[in-house]
């Protein structure tokens, strides 16, 4: 019967919980975000969170997982389109690289990292899992500018550790707003790695 007074809310859908809890986070950082203030934001109960989740690690992880099945959808969804290697090559960085200092995802990475220490190994391997699906995309997408001949002969694997460790650096230094970097001179500097390890001569 609808509209009664001493009816059960319905909880509110898992994604709007993972999506508030993503903002908290990038404003307020994992330690001042209480399961009591994420409870007020969503209609639910501190209890009901923790039941859910168990701790704010566990739900830091799973606001990453879910942010990160987002970003993989876009990420397969460029990669899928026509177009040159170094076209949806470029389109991976551009993706990669956060929007702003403050990023809310590049913030959950943070996060991440710096408990990354005290993880257990099921929460290493969930990070590994989540690192292994943008290295395999970008490997594959590599091997196949090799194979058409528009990139050089380089090792996608050993190319691929690489651009990704310039591009985490990178990253982390546009996430924090560290003074002289922005978007843009990071996406120029990318731009000319790319072009001098995949198209200089052997």
């Amino acid at each position: 019967m609808a509209g009664g007074g001493g009816g059960r809310r319905p909880a509110p859908p898992r994604e709007d919980v993972l999506a508030t809890a993503m903002e908290m986070i990038a404003e307020r950082g994992l330690e001042q975000l209480t399961m009591a203030a994420l409870g007020r934001e969503v209609g639910m109960s501190s209890g009901h969170l923790l039941y859910y989740f168990g701790s704010k690690d566990e739900l830091l992880l799973r606001t990453l997982e879910w942010s990160e099945g987002r970003l993989g959808v876009e990420r397969g969804r460029l990669l899928a389109r026509a177009g040159t290697c170094r076209a949806r090559l470029d389109a991976y960085v551009d993706l990669y690289v956060p929007e702003r200092p403050g990023d809310p995802h590049w913030t959950l990475w943070l996060e991440v990292w710096n408990r990354s220490q005290n993880a257990d190994d099921t929460g290493r391997d969930r990070q590994v899992a989540i690192e292994s699906a943008w290295h395999r995309d970008l490997v594959a997408l590599l091997a196949e500018g090799v194979s058409r001949g528009e990139f050089r002969r380089v090792d996608p694997d050993r190319f691929g550790a690489k651009l990704r460790a310039l591009l985490d650096g990178f990253a982390i230094h546009v996430a924090i707003g560290l003074r002289g970097t922005d978007r843009e001179q990071i996406l120029g500097h990318v731009g000319e790695f790319l072009t001098e390890g995949l198209y200089a001569r052997d």
